[in-house]
């Protein structure tokens, strides 16, 4: 049985021709919330791709990888050629009376295989036409998601002096376009709604990664800053993301965000007198500062247990975390609150919600 309640999408078709990551975690968004998903599959390359992106330690015999179920799973599969005639007609029967489609075509290709929005409206005038493309209209790149993060900036600043750049070990680029192009069908069908009209939406991947930027670009824009690979620190913040190791071995950092923050952390520490001092009495002196502050702070938390550490910054609101793997993760209450036991092809596997939001 699939634990899965929400029905905020019942009676919504969605029909999704993409692959990979982006537009199926948009097609997994609406199903997960009660919306029929087709997802049209290329039986020439066997399916979806991700069918075969599998660790070494996965079936080799299995049709599905890991990978492919974090994004595929609430969906109906068919494998069709849509470059043929019979499989082509069996395409447009699903998307004649869809609400939604999404599309992941390389440039050129949606007119090729006539699944391009103006074809498509002509058989259902009010569609929903959501589509993924890497760079502008006019480049043809092809766009992995580590490709992006090399184009836009993230691995220029992710890494440390010693490693180099660095690529994010998740595909952020590929999810985060999924929720900008999420929030433009879900304006689609708000328009929809009001007017009974369609719409042909759109997301490039590289105008979503400069859009995430966020806080280093305007260091950029505003005080022509170029972020180096420093590891977890902020550029704008101290101390946040330095490492440290408590007493009984446990990795640890603070995300110290205002100069209360700092004074509390500094009393639990047991170096209130720190505070105070000149060098670090101002975040910007922090920053500044934040080495010679990094050899005070690591020697004071080398002298706490976690649990201790834990609890004092608890009481005093100070941000802290243990850097947790993924199994010592999915072992707290609240993740475990997100797994769900899923029947796929009749096996069970457990994969994550990727819709988290509570809604009263």
């Amino acid at each position: 049985m699939n634990s899965f309640s929400n029905h905020y999408f019942k009676g919504l078709k969605v029909v999704e021709l993409a692959s990979v990551l982006a537009g199926p975690s948009v097609g997994l968004f609406f199903a997960e919330l009660g919306a029929e998903v087709i997802k049209i599959e290329n039986k020439k390359t066997g399916g979806d791709v991700t069918r075969s992106w599998k660790l070494p330690s996965e079936n080799k015999n299995s049709d599905v990888s890991a990978y492919f179920l974090a994004v595929n799973f609430l969906k109906k599969h068919l494998l069709l050629d849509v470059s043929n005639d019979v499989d082509y007609k069996k395409s447009i029967a699903q998307i004649k009376n869809a609400d939604v489609i999404i599309v992941n075509y390389k440039k050129g290709d949606d007119k090729k295989l006539k699944l391009d929005y103006a074809t498509l409206k002509k058989i259902n005038p009010t569609i929903i036409y959501a589509g993924i493309q890497g760079f502008s209209d006019t480049d043809e790149r092809v766009a992995y998601d580590l490709i992006l993060q090399a184009e836009s900036g993230f691995m220029s600043m992710n890494g440390t002096k010693e490693s180099g750049p660095l690529k994010m070990p998740v595909a952020m680029i590929d999810l985060l376009a999924a929720h900008h192009l999420k929030e433009a069908i879900l304006l689609a069908l708000l328009k929809k709604q009001k007017t009974k009209k369609g719409s042909c939406v759109s997301v490039s991947l590289f105008d979503v990664a400069v859009a995430s930027l966020a806080n280093q670009a305007t260091n950029w824009l505003v005080a022509k800053h170029i972020p180096l690979p420093t590891g977890s620190l902020h550029p704008n913040i101290a101390p946040y993301g330095e490492i440290f190791t408590t007493k009984d071995n446990h990795t640890v950092t603070f995300a110290i965000g205002s100069d209360g923050q700092f004074t509390k952390l500094c009393g639990l520490l047991h170096i209130a007198k720190i505070s105070s001092d000149k060098n670090y009495i101002s975040n910007q002196l922090r920053v500044v500062n934040r080495k010679k502050l990094f050899s005070i702070l690591n020697k004071e938390v080398k002298k706490q247990t976690l649990v201790n550490l834990q609890k004092e910054c608890t009481k005093h609101g100070v941000p802290f975390a243990k850097i947790r793997n993924l199994k010592e993760v999915f072992e707290l209450p609240e993740a475990k609150k997100l797994v769900k036991n899923i029947s796929y092809n009749k096996k069970n596997y457990s994969v994550v919600t990727s819709f988290s939001a509570k809604i009263s």
